[in-house]
């Protein structure tokens, strides 16, 4: 198998600015990796590397330049070694999924049921951060698309006045009617986390993510076992890239949930590992997606529905950019699905 490697660099333009508790995203960078057979060009895999700035463990300077370099690499030897990737997790999931691309020659990329076009997988619905005016407004349209799963990212304006959007859901709807999530991204002080993690038990939340910033594992530690409501480790687990820093901080910090996006958590092989040492210790997980495009997104899909979850999933994000890629993705209700009538290609300008 002689294969040649392109890297593809793409500016994409969000449909509405993105509020995160990094700052407000209007443009994402991402490469694409193509795989082609030197012999045959019809034959070809696309991968998608993603790093978020201020986040991602190699959101690196020269990012492109690595890329580059482990793409030069894997011509040389016609595969490449994933452990030499294992610091570099977006990357190592746009080769894995680019080679996995190529080997099946289909965005069908595993064969499941999802794949099939005969199962959905079930999301969460999810807010963005802004005004309570803004906030209110996507919930609404959320509840109105039949979301059973709602997930708000909080810690952007007041409180109270997340208290006061999360009552309302809560005043119209039970926890049977509608789950709730919450995404805090540290922004709770170790002084006040528990504090504000006991009110918002009050209205029966599903789960709170990242209450506190990362890194701070005894403190993590000490909330996990305190708290009123479940806690999900998220960004706690970014650049934590080897199996025995894995069993380190599940064994120290024992969360209630894990969430694993493989740009950020190791690829799909390094998130593999995670879910394997998670269920050993009885901690829950699910899988989110990090504002891929449709290729990155489409090959988390995939890969999730091999897992069989048992929870909503955060894969809802395909329709966040003006300039995103065609793949048969389409969200029905609160569910995922990939219809398998819709042409089987991808189309770059390369």
């Amino acid at each position: 198998m002689s294969i040649k490697i392109k890297i593809l660099p793409r500016l994409l333009h969000f449909k509405q600015p993105a509020g995160t508790s990094r700052g407000v995203y209007t443009i994402r960078k991402v490469w694409y990796i193509l795989l082609s057979n030197a012999a045959n060009p019809e034959l070809y895999g696309y991968g998608e590397c993603a790093p978020l700035p201020d986040l991602s463990c190699d959101a690196l300077p020269d990012y492109e330049d690595k890329l580059r370099l482990f793409a030069q690499k894997f011509t040389e030897r016609n595969n490449f070694d994933w452990e030499e990737l294992r610091n570099y997790p977006s990357m190592l999931f746009g080769f894995e999924t680019a080679l996995q691309h190529y080997q099946r020659q289909s965005l069908q990329l595993w064969d499941t049921p999802f794949a099939r076009g005969e199962e959905g997988i079930p999301i969460n619905g999810l807010i963005w951060m802004g005004s309570y005016e803004k906030m209110y407004q996507q919930i609404q349209k959320k509840i109105r698309k039949g979301f059973r799963l709602i997930k708000l990212k909080i810690g952007a304006i007041d409180f109270e006045e997340e208290l006061r959007l999360l009552t309302y859901i809560r005043e119209h709807f039970s926890k049977e009617q509608m789950e709730l999530r919450v995404d805090a991204n540290g922004a709770f002080s170790t002084t006040d986390a528990l504090s504000k993690l006991e009110r918002l038990a009050q209205l029966e939340i599903h789960s709170i993510e990242q209450p506190i910033k990362a890194g701070q594992w005894k403190e993590m530690a000490r909330l996990t076992a305190q708290t009123p409501l479940p806690i999900a480790l998220d960004e706690e687990l970014i650049g934590i890239n080897t199996l025995d820093e894995k069993k380190a901080l599940l064994d120290m910090i024992r969360p209630q949930y894990i969430i694993l996006k493989p740009s950020l958590h190791g690829g799909i092989v390094g998130c593999e590992e995670w879910i394997k040492e998670a269920e050993a210790r009885n901690i829950g997980w699910w899988i989110t997606s990090a504002l891929e495009s449709n290729i990155g997104l489409n090959a988390i899909a995939q890969w999730t529905a091999t897992l069989h979850p048992t929870l909503p999933q955060g894969l809802g994000t395909g329709m966040l950019f003006e300039d995103n890629i065609e793949i048969p993705l389409e969200i029905r209700e609160d569910q995922l699905w990939f219809n398998p009538n819709k042409p089987d290609t991808i189309c770059i300008d390369s």
